[in-house]
This record gives structure tokens, C-alpha cells and sequence, in this order.
């Protein structure tokens, strides 16, 4: 398989120092000669442009989120790279960086397919808009944006419109939502399997149930977004909303045994490394342990 390598070392959708180093940390860790144990031809493309913002313009484009135009630059500009290796026939795999690139990698999917589906795996939502998030952070936004909920400049990132339907969208492990996020799920009726009904179910029936539905649905592209705050906070110290009750490595493996054994992701998201806030580089290490198993499988 021919994958390109994207680095997308943004800090501005957490407005938390550090994480946009991940890129950087990954590199130096060796990423390249690990994704190429699997046997693939790995093509690092560099990272996408991050301008610098000074802190005190955070709130400049709007009064409740923060780094508005700036991320939704930075993701148009994903998107189109995101895009240009599908249409390569390349995988992209996109590092961070906050969750806030999942706008811009879901934008590049969906102009590339005709219909996908997005597996947001995360401790999180991420489907707040400005009117429900208590921060303003914006990597608490980008599924609902991409969902056509929120801001026009988020929800028309890369081109205008919805880029994937609620009933294609599939969150696995939250265990950390806001009251709008529970209230906008419910309405929706999103296909939201927190922690406690992974826990109750077991992994692999929840895994197995995501894999029936994608397959009967009508979907061509399947993007899977990976944010390691997924794991339980004591594994992944360097992250920067760590939560606990979570997934151990072992299950986060099997994960992926799963969903990238079956053949149908067309893209992925690694994010939320924060090398600023690790511990004996003990969360680095899980990550590359992590993206080693993820190349040998997919």
C-alpha cells in the first residue's frame, strides 16, 4: 500500500501548549521506519502550514471560539491534501495536532467519495458548536462541523455542505460529554457507544455491530479518527484532556485488528499527542507501539 505521511502541528483547537509537537515527536521517534515495517511504501509529505497566532488574537474572528479563521484555513488546506492522495490512490495518514484536523480530513474524504462513514474513536464527542461548548476549543467541534452543525466557516470548510450524514457517524469509548453534546446525540440519533456500553456489551460485539452497519449501508469511504485520549489517562499521560475509565493498549490493538482488517478504512487520524505534557516519553512510546501494530494490520 502506498501511504502518504501528513503532520498537522496545530495547538489552536486545544489552546494547550504542546500539542503541536506531536508531528515533530513522532518523526524523531522514528514513524517512518515503523510504518514501513508493515511493508508499505511510506511517502512523508511534511506538514501542513501552521501560521503563528498570538494568544492575545485568540478571540479575533469570533467572540466564543477561539483561532476561528486560522483552523479553518489550516484544515481547507488539509483537506485538499487529504484529497490529492486519494485521488493518488494513497492512504493518507494524518498525525497531530489537535483533534481539530478531523475537519479538515473528513472534508477530504468526503469530496473524494461519494458517500463515507467516520469512526471517531475518543474519550470525547467532538460535537460541540459554539452555542454548547463551555471552552470555545474548537477540537471539541469538528464531528458536529462535519455533520453540517455549527458555524458556516466550519461547516463549509474545504466546500459548502454536509460532509457526512449522522447516521454514518459512529463514536466508540466516549466517556467525557458536555450536556449539549448528550442532548445533540439524542436528537440525532447518533450511533453513540460510550464506555459504559462498550464495557456492558463487550468490545467486539460493538466492533462487530459498527462492521454490519457500514457493510449494509451505502458508503464507499470509511474515515477512522483516532485521538489516543481514547486509552485510559494513565497510559497516555502526555495528552492534553487525559480521562480515566479507559481502554488499555491491548484493546485499543484489537480495535484495530478489527476495523482495518476489514479492508474498508480509506484514511485515519492519529492525534492529541502532547510531548509537553508526557512522562518519560511513556505516552510517545505508546503511540509508536500503537502505529507499528496499526501498519503490520492494515
Amino acid at each position: 500500500m502506498n501511504v502518504n505521511l501528513i503532520g498537522v502541528p496545530i495547538n489552536y483547537g486545544c489552546d494547550k501548549e504542546g500539542a503541536q509537537y506531536g508531528p515533530t515527536k513522532l518523526r524523531e521517534n522514528n514513524i517512518v521506519e515503523v510504518m514501513k515495517r508493515g511493508g508499505h511504501q511510506i511517502y512523508d509529505l511534511g506538514d501542513i502550514d501552521v501560521p503563528f497566532i498570538c494568544q492575545e488574537d485568540k478571540y479575533a474572528c469570533h467572540e466564543k471560539m477561539k483561532y476561528l479563521s486560522p483552523i479553518a484555513e489550516i484544515n481547507t488546506n488539509l483537506a485538499h491534501e487529504v484529497y490529492c492522495s486519494l485521488s493518488g490512490k494513497s492512504f493518507p495518514f494524518v498525525i497531530g495536532g489537535d483533534h481539530a484536523l478531523g475537519l479538515g480530513s473528513i472534508a477530504g474524504c468526503s469530496k473524494y467519495f461519494k458517500e463515507i462513514a467516520v469512526i471517531w474513536v475518543d474519550a470525547h464527542g467532538d460535537i460541540n458548536s459554539y452555542e454548547t461548548s463551555p471552552s470555545g476549543n474548537i477540537h471539541g467541534m469538528p464531528l458536529a462541523a462535519s455533520m453540517g452543525i455549527g458555524h458556516p466557516i466550519l461547516t463549509n470548510v474545504y466546500f459548502e455542505g454536509t460532509k457526512v450524514k449522522p447516521e454514518n457517524v459512529y463514536i466508540v469509548g466516549a466517556r467525557d460529554l458536555d450536556q449539549g453534546e448528550i442532548e445533540l446525540a439524542k436528537k440525532l440519533n447518533l450511533n453513540l457507544y460510550t464506555i459504559d456500553i462498550v464495557k456492558n456489551r463487550g468490545l467486539e460485539n460493538v466492533i462487530i455491530e459498527i462492521i454490519n452497519k457500514i457493510k449494509d449501508s451505502n458508503v464507499n469511504g470509511v474515515h477512522l479518527s483516532f485521538d489516543i485520549d481514547v486509552l485510559d489517562k494513565s497510559i497516555v499521560p502526555g495528552t492534553g484532556t487525559a480521562v480515566d475509565n479507559g481502554f488499555n493498549v491491548e484493546e485499543g490493538k484489537f480495535l484495530f485488528d478489527k476495523f482495518l482488517g476489514e479492508g474498508f478504512i480509506t484514511s485515519m487520524d492519529f492525534v492529541e499527542l502532547n510531548p509537553k505534557l508526557d512522562v518519560d516519553d511513556r505516552t510517545t512510546k505508546v503511540c509508536i507501539e500503537m502505529i507499528d501494530h496499526i501498519f503490520k494490520t492494515i
